[in-house]
């Protein structure tokens, strides 16, 4: 058996991982409601769950991953009304955007990626089951789930009672019996999508959709339950209150899922990245300058559990440390080796298989390529490479050959010259404006895609670096 050691967020200690069925390991993470274009924030939730999963088959034969696709919401009907289209072509096109946009940054597609109305039905049998059982109530045309019923309600968040009132995404309205309760059904305004149900014309409430899914497509119980970590908190606890009712487990909670994981805040300037803070950063603007696997390892800079601070030296960062480990690929290209060849040496194993502590990982990494000896014989340099391309098959990074990485600097593309040519009329606005603080993070930009800005009487001049 593995020494595979993970933080369960439910007991607050590092575990060993034991798997329920070790030739499958079955695994959920909660996913994006697809109504806006992706953050930073949802990236690193994406990456730092592949990661997770990609861990998870380097040491399993066989990893079931489904991540799901929030596409029916209050912000989803919201921006549909607003652009007066329907809910699906709102929720289809970012959707599309999303999947395309984690394709760059090296995110496999879950095995499956179920969306919330493909569900409902199966939501609706399940809410009828738990107010049949006295778990549930109608008030108003509002299923409501009884928290009083449950009585380890909390478990997860460790929070009182007052705490988990105050933190409630809900406020109380008059339909709850008790202020703590939360909506699994509720009905739908005359220009909201809807479906029949038992209790009138509605739509399920956002903490049914994961328990629905994560039950129906995984079974229970399942190893591992993920996602970030302002989720634990009602949408976690929500989820194993309603498993455990339906299964009548209520003493049991490790009847859901064994393992619960979760990846801690993107912050900006210290402060957690938020709309109500007007302070979200979208990955589209990144992606536009920099090539996307050196965001995903700027995301995988903290540990996933720590906050990330979010900055541009961050990147800048991230993409020299990529720089170093392609020049060192770039004198390894000549070597062949084969994909069931890969393997981790035991120093590497005890790093990953501790939580995934990927900066342990680095100050190894970095003592073997600085190793002259490592690059004296074929042999040597082998061994080398085949530890660098196991480590890119779990951190997803070294994807590119090096003569592609480093060809991007000086790609002249019709795409890499408009976003050169962008970038530099957004400096030009900066310093009319005296924003220089802008007008150089602009100039530092233009740096890194490999072009040198000269500022003269006569306007701008820019070349590429040699």
């Amino acid at each position: 058996m593995n020494n595979l050691k993970i933080y369960n967020s439910i007991s607050n200690k590092k575990e060993t991982f034991i798997p329920i069925d070790k030739n499958n390991i079955r695994i959920y993470a909660c996913g994006p409601t697809v109504y806006n274009y992706a953050h930073i924030g949802n990236a690193r939730m994406a990456v730092v769950f592949d990661t997770i999963v990609k861990l998870l088959r380097y040491v399993f034969p066989k990893v079931t991953y489904v991540s799901n696709i929030t596409d029916i919401d209050d912000k989803i009907i919201k921006r549909s009304l607003e652009e007066k289209k329907t809910c699906e072509e709102i929720s289809e096109t970012y959707l599309r955007i999303y999947n395309s946009e984690m394709k760059k940054l090296n995110v496999d597609v879950p095995d499956f990626q179920p969306k919330a109305t493909e569900y409902v039905h199966s939501m609706i049998e399940k809410i009828k089951h738990l107010e049949n059982q006295g778990f549930a109530y109608n008030k108003d045309g509002h299923i409501l789930f009884s928290v009083s019923s449950f009585p380890k309600y909390g478990m997860l968040s460790k929070r009182s009672k007052e705490k988990q009132i105050a933190g409630s995404r809900v406020s109380v309205e008059s339909y709850k019996i008790n202020p703590e309760d939360f909506v699994l059904w509720k009905p739908s305004k005359k220009n909201e999508p809807g479906w029949n149900s038992p209790w009138g014309f509605g739509r399920p409430g956002w903490h049914t959709e994961c328990f629905a899914m994560a039950s129906d497509i995984l079974k229970t119980p399942f190893d591992i339950h993920g996602g970030g970590l302002d989720l634990k908190f009602p949408h976690h606890d929500n989820e194993i209150a309603q498993s455990c009712c339906f299964q009548n487990k209520k003493d049991d909670f490790s009847s859901y899922a064994r393992y619960w994981m979760h990846n801690g805040f993107v912050t900006i300037d210290e402060k957690k990245m938020s709309k109500s803070l007007g302070n979200i950063v979208l990955l589209k603007d990144y992606l536009e300058v920099y090539n996307g696997e050196v965001i995903r390892f700027a995301l995988l800079s903290a540990h996933y559990r720590s906050p990330l601070v979010w900055t541009e030296s961050l990147i800048n960062q991230s993409k020299n440390i990529l720089d170093k480990f392609y020049e060192v690929l770039r004198k390894l290209e000549d070597i062949k080796i084969q994909r069931y060849d890969l393997i981790l040496p035991k120093e590497l194993e005890v790093c990953f298989f501790d939580d995934l502590n990927i900066s342990n990982a680095f100050v190894y990494l970095n003592k073997i390529i600085r190793n002259k000896e490592n690059f004296k014989t074929d042999k040597n340099k082998k061994n080398l490479k085949k530890i660098l391309m196991t480590v890119s098959n779990i951190l997803g990074i070294f994807k590119h050959s090096p003569k592609e990485w480093f060809n991007e600097k000086i790609n002249t593309s019709d795409e890499n010259m408009k976003i050169i040519e962008a970038l530099i009329q957004k400096r030009n606005v900066a310093r009319e404006n005296k924003n220089f603080s802008l007008a150089d993070d602009l100039r530092k930009q233009l740096t890194n895609l490999g072009v040198e800005i000269q500022d003269g009487p006569k306007g701008v001049k820019w070349k590429w670096l040699n």
